[in-house]
């Protein structure tokens, strides 16, 4: 759904220490942090920086017994980009953070891992729903299920809410399958495919629908104490969906992209 850094810090520091207030004083217990930059931030297939780099980083806090609890922060673009579509030549829209929030619970049975969570992803501040009816609030809920056997992963969201600000969406889901080679030396491959169904958007704000399917194979290296670095190439068959094109630029968001990162977990 993505900072400038004094936000990021601050978010850092507060999130750091409601986990200080709540989480159980367990040797099992274990916070973890991560700091990042990429090329530009895709998610689900879409751009959401306008092809711009990112700045991102979380705090994830696991307990033995399965449950965990996180937050994750990026800078983000497309809700300006948004602005100024033809219901609404002279809105503009405020909101470039998008800060997630989510928990769930991790669990194995008969050798499959299981994976089931909320996740809220909060556009901080935005006022998406000021178009006259194009948009809601982009601020968005989800509940999640994965399971994963050996080195697939296949995992469900669905949308409690309106999904990322289209109007009539609730209800809408993601499905993804993906792998998790090891390729040796600390380096590990994962292809994705993933569908995207966004209910009640077939009308005459988004001619022909919002629904897509999109593909990812990133290349992921482990570069020691805590420093990681990726690279992936990300597509999706959207490309020629005019409804994927911004509104104050006419950028695709839906285009084919080649991404790096790079991460400091500590």
């Amino acid at each position: 759904m993505k900072l400038k850094s004094k936000i990021l810090i601050s978010m850092l520091a507060v999130a750091s220490s409601a986990f200080a207030q709540t989480a159980p004083a367990a040797p099992e217990a274990s916070i973890a942090y991560n700091v990042g930059l990429v090329s530009q931030y895709r998610y689900r297939g879409l751009a959401q920086t306008k092809g711009s780099p990112a700045l991102q980083g979380g705090i994830d806090y696991t307990n033995a017994n399965g449950f965990y609890l996180g937050t994750w922060a990026s800078t983000i673009s497309w809700i300006q980009d948004s602005g100024k579509g033809s219901y609404a030549p002279t809105t503009t829209y405020t909101g470039n953070t998008e800060l997630d929030l989510y928990g769930g619970y991790k669990f194995e049975k008969a050798g499959i891992g299981f994976d089931v969570g909320y996740l809220r992803y909060q556009y901080t501040g935005n006022d998406l729903d000021k178009a006259p009816a194009a948009y809601a609030n982009a601020n968005t809920d989800e509940v999640y299920a994965a399971a994963t056997a050996g080195v697939y992963t296949l995992k469900y969201s669905y949308a409690t809410s309106t999904l990322f600000g289209y109007l009539n969406s609730s209800g809408s889901g993601y499905t993804d399958i993906s792998a998790n080679y090891d390729l040796g030396n600390g380096v590990t491959l994962t292809p994705h495919i993933g569908h995207q169904m966004v209910k009640g958007t077939s009308s005459s704000y988004y001619p022909g629908g919002l629904s897509y399917t999109d593909y990812s194979v990133t290349f992921a290296k482990d570069l020691g104490d805590g420093l990681s670095a990726t690279f992936a190439y990300i597509t999706t068959n959207a490309k020629t969906n005019a409804n994927f094109l911004s509104n104050l630029t006419s950028y695709n968001a839906a285009k084919a992209a080649v991404v790096a990162g790079v991460k400091y977990t500590f």
